[in-house]
């Protein structure tokens, strides 16, 4: 078959044919990528038989072969199957499909398909508007807890709530997916014994998984508390690197949300704080108690009174009210006189019953009572002692006396002679060097070294300051917290992604500063195009800022010099540069069989991947005959009988002896010399018989 094109010209590279649909399982119809996470890759897809549009979660490939990553991904199609609600994303199918990797080898994918969700997760809301509106806010945590209400009653723990495994539609409802580390609870006693394993997001870790305990269900209460801190706050309770955040998580109180965003109720406050309490019995005890507290909120309706007693506490409110309590019951210890206790200030105590002065019969003695010290005696003392009365006024007076100062020591003098108070401006969201000017402009000092601390912010921005607001004494120092850039980032694998695919991966992890122009490197393991390589390497921690380069194939390749190698060697070194080969064979006697002796380009040329590379290699020789022809000589003897013959080249006859013939090697290529005749010696010896002419083709 012939063909038009110029043989100089180089062979076009073939183009890619787009890659057939696939089908999962027969039916599902795989789409484009729509999501991407630490395990699982989310396609769009299509259910051939319901003709529905649905989400496919496929694990990668790398991780197929990884018993734990399977095993995870497995455990999270059985548990959510199961579970049927409407903030609950559903499963509708899960299965395995044959995939055959590069290498050949065969694989089992597991595959789980789940209902499509229009929306954005809360953490693409949070990284567009940074804060929730509170009422917002509480209505998103509302939901998630009924969904994890169901979730528990069904005895399934989430044990990974975070603001990106939760979804909000365009709607506005909401929806709590991945259950890829959920456990039973009867089962997560015993599985977190065995491993010792930590499971969960750093920043949502609840103290008993930081500590590998048994949980249950009041830990993912304890991550809600963390993800509502963040709805709140735009910020998680805890911050810095994984290690600092779990040692924060186990003794560091948090402070209240409203410390870093103004105008918060402070029944979200208290909520918050009464959910992120350390021991578990200490907090929300089920998602339907947690739940009911933020519909209070919304509705303006008091909260709970463990959670206003937790609020109080961790404030340190009501001290004032103790230290009078205190001061009061000292004083009507040294008189002698029964006087009735006064219980500290939002102390969750009720308050006590008024007692008549005279027992009547009609206040039946209780348990409850025996908090309060009875009167009911102090009217008779006072008719055998006519001048208790007195005595007792006098204390009184003395115990209010002590209250008061108490009080004035506790609260601070308000009059000319004590420091003079004025208000705190809020220097949140401003430089450091504007804040200095605001807070010294207001009559503050403010610390010469200041705190840094990741955020979300601008490096170099105020976050926090203490005390953040309120009244202070003139002169006070104001201690700032200034924003040390976004918290570093895991850079993900980009190794084999399309170029644009990459910075669209980088874009959506947060990364900021990818630069335009990529490197190009000749390497024969990508095709032109593809990510070899990232600068800072694949799983390196970077701030999102961090300036990345990304190293594409150009799809070119450097060829190998393969003259005078063997032949399974040449083509071994052609394969490793993903060239392709043609052999020809040359019989020659100048070098060993099989070597090659010929490339048809030149070694060092760089030419297109795939790109057919001609070689000529050596092959045995023919083996040529070889000719000997080999006659008798026929000696004449001389006139002169005493003189010997010399013998000639060429053969004589004598009357004697007769020609005889010597066959060579090859008789068929031997010529034909007839027989010299026999007659009686003649009379007369005549001239010697010159012999046949030799054969044309010389003797070897």
């Amino acid at each position: 078959m012939t063909s038009d094109r110029d043989p100089t010209e180089a062979t076009p590279r073939p183009e890619h044919p787009a890659p057939p649909e696939r089908v999962l399982g027969g039916r599902y119809e795989l789409g484009e990528l729509i999501g991407r996470g630490g395990m699982a890759d989310v396609h769009l897809g299509h259910d051939l038989r319901l003709g529905r549009p649905v989400a496919i979660k496929v694990l990668r490939t790398d991780l197929a072969r990884d018993s734990s990553f399977l095993a995870r991904f497995r455990r999270e199609a059985q548990s959510a199957a199961g579970l049927s609600h409407p903030a609950i994303v559903g499963v509708f199918d899960s299965g395995e499909e044959p995939v055959t990797e590069s290498g050949g080898a065969d694989v089992q994918v597991p595959y789980i398909v789940m209902e499509l969700v229009e929306g954005k997760t809360l953490r693409e809301l949070l990284n567009e508007e940074r804060t929730l509106d509170p009422d917002e806010a509480a209505r998103i945590t509302a939901a998630v807890l009924a969904a994890l209400e169901y979730a528990h009653d069904r005895g399934l723990v989430h044990r990974d709530i975070k603001p990106a495994n939760v979804m909000v539609t365009e709607t506005g409802a909401v929806k709590v997916m991945d259950f890829g580390i959920a456990r039973a609870i009867a089962d997560t006693a015993a599985t977190m014994t065995q491993t010792q394993a930590v499971m969960g997001t750093a920043r949502y870790l609840s103290p008993e998984q930081a500590q590998g305990l048994d949980v249950d269900g009041r830990s993912d209460l304890y991550s809600v508390g963390c993800l509502l801190y963040e709805l709140l706050t735009g910020r998680t309770p805890f911050q810095g690197d994984p290690v600092s955040l779990v040692y924060q998580h186990l003794g560091e109180a948090p402070k209240a949300p409203s410390t870093h965003a103004a105008r918060l109720p402070q029944a979200l406050d208290a909520i918050t704080l009464h959910a992120l309490e350390k021991k578990p019995e200490e907090r929300y005890q089920d998602a339907g108690a947690f739940r009911a507290d933020l519909n209070a909120a919304r509705a303006d309706e008091p909260v709970s009174g463990a959670a206003e007693s937790t609020y109080q506490r961790i404030l340190g409110l009501g001290a004032a009210g103790a230290g009078a309590a205190a001061a009061a019951a000292a004083a009507a210890d040294r008189s002698g006189a029964a006087t009735q206790a006064v219980p500290a200030a939002g102390s969750g105590m009720r308050e006590p019953q008024d007692y008549p002065d005279e027992p009547t019969g009609i206040f039946p003695r209780t348990e409850e009572d025996d908090r309060y010290e009875r009167t009911d005696e102090l009217p008779v003392r006072e008719r055998r002692h006519p001048g208790a009365a007195l005595l007792l006024g006098a204390m009184a007076v003395l115990a209010l006396a002590g209250v008061a100062w108490v009080l004035l020591q506790v609260m601070g003098p308000n009059g000319e002679e004590g420091p003079e108070m004025i208000v705190v401006p809020s220097t949140v969201g401003s430089t450091e060097a504007e804040a200095r000017t605001t807070l010294t402009a207001a009559g503050f000092t403010v610390a010469e070294d200041v705190v840094q601390r990741n955020s979300d912010e601008e490096t170099g921005i105020v976050i926090e300051q203490d005390p953040p607001g309120g009244e202070a004494p003139r002169g006070e120092e104001i201690e700032l917290i200034v924003s040390a850039g976004p918290q570093a980032q895991e850079i993900p694998r980009l190794q084999g992604m399309e170029e644009q695919a990459a910075r669209d991966l980088l874009e959506r992890e947060g990364f900021t500063n990818v630069q335009g122009e990529a490197r190009q490197t000749d390497d024969p393991d990508w095709e032109g195009g593809q990510v070899v390589s990232s600068d800072p390497a694949e799983g390196d921690e970077v701030p999102p800022d961090e300036p990345i380069v990304l190293t594409i194939s150009s799809g070119e390749v450097e060829v190998p010099d393969v003259v005078g190698q063997d032949q399974n060697a040449a083509v071994l070194l052609l394969d490793e540069q993903n060239l392709t080969w043609q052999i020809t064979t040359r019989r020659t006697a100048e070098a060993d069989p099989g070597t090659v002796l010929e490339q048809s380009v030149e070694a060092g040329d760089v030419v297109e991947q795939g790109t057919e590379i001609e070689l000529v290699v050596a092959a045995e020789p023919v083996q040529t005959a070889t000719e000997v022809i080999t006659e008798s000589v026929t000696v004449t003897p001389s006139p002169t009988p005493t003189q010997e013959p010399e013998p000639t080249e060429e053969p004589t006859e004598t009357p004697t002896e007769e020609p005889t013939e010597t066959p060579t090697e090859e008789p068929t290529e031997e010529p034909t010399v007839p027989p010299a005749p026999t007659s009686p010696e003649p009379t007369d010896p005549g001239p010697p018989v010159e012999p046949p002419p030799p054969s044309e083709e010389p003797t070897e």
